[in-house]
């Protein structure tokens, strides 16, 4: 049984991901119709026993479509002509996605507006009050 190493912390066990070979579009000659060289990877968050909770909801929403409704992380990979390229391709982006899962987001720090950025502010409000009074008494006086 062999692992896959995401992270020091993070192995996955091989038998956790599905491999399946497909027709690729594209590049590729006479070979096209002939060899399944894309490559179509699944991984079962879900039901994954290598991944914590609180990464598996992270994965999740990072997944976006990539994520069936049941959980599952589909990763196809057709940029190569060779079968090999493409399965070391998708692996490499799982374990890019797992690893972005992995980082905790930062907490956002709530700042406080400077008392500079107060008086700009209140500034500018009293100039635009003072245009568009301007304005009102000018409208006024073309009516007569």
């Amino acid at each position: 049984m062999s692992k896959i190493n995401i992270t020091p912390e993070i192995l996955i066990d091989e038998k956790e991901i599905e491999e399946e070979f497909i027709h690729a579009s594209g590049p590729g000659g006479q070979n096209i119709n002939k060899v399944s060289t894309a490559v179509q990877i699944r991984f079962d968050i879900a039901n994954s026993s290598s991944l914590t909770e609180e990464i598996k909801k992270r994965l999740i929403m990072i997944g976006g479509k990539s994520i069936t409704k049941n959980g599952v992380l589909i990763i196809k990979a057709r940029r190569f002509r060779k079968q090999e390229l493409n399965r070391q391709d998708a692996m490499k982006r799982l374990k890019i996605l797992i690893r972005k899962a992995a980082k905790k987001p930062l907490k956002r720090i709530k700042t406080k507006p400077t008392q500079a950025s107060k008086i700009r502010r209140l500034e500018t409000k009293r100039r635009h009050s003072i245009l568009k009074r301007s304005r009102k008494f000018n409208n006024k006086s073309e009516d007569y």
